[in-house]
């Protein structure tokens, strides 16, 4: 699977206001591995910087006055992300962003052009509710290193976001391992038992029941008088053993 992490700074909070992008940044993955290939472009805005908007990335317009317009890279940022999965921290913020960009040059939104958009601080709030989740605190939550994220930069927001999605979603390794190097055969398991035992799959299949002797039976019943005494009366499987 293809995953691009993607960020963007901008010259305020709010598109539908004006504000315009002046920062892309985007990091590729394939089967949970950086590639080394990323996309980063900083663009013209046409316009002023919010003040806290400088105070978070630090980019004046000094320095984007001789750097390409949005339309300008257009194109090969599409390219880059497209077919891939987009992982963004906020997403909202980003793709509301990236559309109204895109809008203004009359091309299609970027959910058109890119496999689908996972919300990262989404996927945080889930697995940590009620904590703060911006990327300085799940940084320190996983033990990753952010020291040199002094102010916010659309590219290096991007790598750091990769590691700490890694971290979040430890355990998907060994799934896309399996799937993708050493894929199971496609046969069912009854099948698969009886070519073991040398016949052929569709001989008639034999259900083994296996039952439990008195010593499983005995855990049980204690086990279950554990659950009416803490349940205070109210185990179900009593219940249903007292009916039967």
């Amino acid at each position: 699977m293809r995953q691009i992490f993607l960020d963007t700074e901008t010259t305020g909070l709010e598109h539908r206001l004006g504000h315009r992008i002046i920062e892309v940044g985007c990091v590729e993955m394939r089967n949970r591995r950086l590639t080394h290939r990323h996309f980063h472009r900083y663009t013209n805005p046409d316009r002023d910087i919010d003040a806290g908007a400088l105070a978070v990335h630090g980019i004046s317009l000094e320095f984007l006055q001789d750097k390409p317009r949005f339309a300008e890279i257009a194109e090969e940022f599409l390219d880059f992300v497209r077919g891939a999965e987009l992982i963004i921290h906020n997403a909202p913020f980003d793709i509301g962003f990236i559309n109204a960009e895109l809008a203004r040059l009359d091309m299609a939104p970027i959910e058109t052009v890119c496999r689908g958009i996972i919300d990262s601080l989404r996927l945080a709030k889930d697995l940590h509710p009620g904590k703060k989740n911006n990327l300085d605190v799940l940084c320190d939550r996983y033990g990753i290193d952010n020291s040199k994220r002094t102010l916010h930069g659309a590219l290096l927001d991007a790598e750091i976001l990769a590691d700490v999605y890694i971290a979040m979603t430890r355990g998907q390794e060994s799934l896309i391992t399996d799937s993708e190097e050493n894929p199971a055969p496609l046969q069912d398991v009854a099948g698969a038992e009886a070519l073991t035992h040398g016949l052929a799959p569709d001989a008639p299949r034999v259900l083994r029941i296996l039952k439990a002797d008195e010593t499983e039976q005995a855990e049980h019943a204690q086990l279950l008088a554990a659950i009416q005494k803490e349940s205070k009366g109210k185990c179900l499987w009593l219940a249903d053993e007292n009916t039967a």
